[in-house]
């Protein structure tokens, strides 16, 4: 039994540890990493833009309330603004018209918000082709390495896009034919959604379509198929290169916002460093 473990099976008063006290002991210890895959939230976060006859979400904005001065000598503390889509976010299923009599985010059940997740990585052929579309074939070809996706987990799509997260341009990607990022082809959205265990979607990119899903049948797919089949989304991730194929543990906190369509997150992943601590 190694230290960690022998520890917290003492504070159990067991033999063995219990699960939580090994949990805690293991990220003491340094055998399991925190890896915080969510993108720092200010005014410079990139925000998905629409064609100008839609509604835009707001950027991230602070308002100053007092810091330490005649408004509250003691305290610091500010209002913010912001679109409930803005920065890494979660989708809930009423975000989309083919989900608008399911949940909002403050209706996801809390035990969904802690749940393995698997990494696809395909930040070479981005690299590429900001363009390039992940089809079935090439999720069902990781299946034959890495095995089934998880039943009620993530299935997280490591692109690379998170680091042109730094400014707007180069993260949206678009040109006079609109944005150019990569994602799910429509078949392999459908697929993802209706065919596979899997919880949710979560992706570097703005939202969880392709750039050019605009113009994909149905439009926007992934989140017309997604939210359809009350499943969920979480953009806009950094750090999936710090996440093994299989084995890691998603932690997705939204704001529980009532009748809200999304929430900004704070998106964080447990993994099992083996080795590297007694």
């Amino acid at each position: 039994m190694s230290e960690q473990a022998a520890a917290a099976a003492s504070a159990s008063g067991s033999s063995s540890p219990s699960v939580l006290a090994a949990l805690v002991a293991g990220l003491r210890g340094g055998s399991i990493e925190v890896v915080d895959l969510t993108a720092p939230l200010s005014s410079s976060t990139p925000v998905l833009e629409l064609p100008p006859e839609f509604g835009q979400t707001a950027t991230f904005a602070l308002e100053e309330i007092s810091r330490y001065d005649d408004r509250g000598p003691a305290w610091y503390w500010n209002n913010f603004r912001s679109g409930e889509h803005t920065g890494t976010h979660f989708d809930a299923p009423n975000h989309w018209v083919t989900g608008k009599d399911l949940g909002d985010v403050a209706a996801v059940p809390a035990h969904r918000l802690v749940a393995p997740a698997v990494v696809l990585d395909f930040s070479d052929e981005a690299a590429k082709d900001p363009d390039f579309l992940i089809e079935v074939e090439h999720v069902q070809a990781w299946q034959d390495r890495h095995g089934a996706l998880p039943d009620g987990g993530w299935l997280l799509l490591r692109t690379g896009w998170s680091n042109r997260s730094h400014a707007q341009e180069p993260f949206l990607n678009a040109d006079e034919s609109g944005p150019h990022t990569p994602g799910l082809s429509a078949e392999c959205a459908r697929w993802v959604a209706e065919e596979t265990p899997v919880a949710g979607l979560g992706v570097e990119t703005v939202g969880t379509d392709a750039g050019r899903a605009h113009s994909f049948e149905p439009a926007f797919p992934c989140h017309s198929y997604l939210m359809g089949s009350g499943k969920y989304g979480l953009t806009q991730l950094q750090n999936l290169a710090e996440l093994p194929p299989t084995g890691a543990v998603v932690i997705a906190g939204p704001l529980p916002i009532v009748s809200g369509s999304g929430a900004p997150a704070r998106v964080l992943s447990l993994v099992e460093r083996a080795g590297e601590a007694s």
